[in-house]
């Protein structure tokens, strides 16, 4: 059990039998009345965010998170195929688990699998990931980099803003936690 007291970023919690992760708190004693700790949870399960306040003290079942090193194989309709590096057992996962992150995976990819009571609830992919332009409108001479952005379809699926200057064809670096454009390779 966890107290309030000890919460920290980053914190897995149990409540109300969802996974929920700490991302960020603050300790509140007011002038008048108890003391209570106001709180921004993740839930796990669907990266939704809610803001949630808790009296302080009480206390709540931390979550025993396990992670281990996966590589991404390959996808079939909705499932995907991750293998445990260390003792090369094929994981099969549905497709709401890995979330976003289904856009930006690459064959042979290695991920961080998280685990709970030995079930995969999510993964984490590379903070950058290199991956080439398959589609986009061209660029148009005079195009700048602080001239605006538009779409563009990855390799992997996934559609993202980029600056107007970059062509189909081209590799680029997208940061995998905001799908956004970093650089040119």
């Amino acid at each position: 059990m966890i107290s309030t007291t000890e919460f920290k970023s980053g914190e897995t919690l149990v409540i109300d039998g969802n996974l929920w992760v700490i991302v960020e708190f603050q300790h509140v004693k007011p002038g008048k009345g108890g003391a209570f700790v106001r709180t921004k949870l993740r839930r796990l399960r669907d990266d939704s965010v809610i803001e949630r306040t808790f009296r302080a003290g009480e206390k709540f079942q931390e979550a025993y998170i396990e992670k281990h090193s996966l590589q991404y194989l390959y996808r079939t309709a909705d499932t995907f195929h991750l293998m445990n590096t260390t003792s090369y057992e094929e994981v099969e996962v549905p497709a709401e688990v890995i979330g976003k992150a289904a856009g930006f995976l690459k064959e042979n990819m290695e991920l961080e699998g998280q685990f709970h009571n030995g079930q995969l609830i999510g993964i984490q992919p590379p903070m950058f990931v290199d991956v080439r332009i398959s589609s986009t409108e061209p660029g148009l001479r005079g195009d700048t980099s602080k001239g605006g952005m538009k779409p563009a379809t990855l390799e992997t699926g996934a559609t993202i803003q980029v600056p107007l200057f970059i062509d189909t064809g081209e590799l680029i670096r997208v940061d995998t936690r905001t799908s956004s454009y970093v650089s040119r390779v």
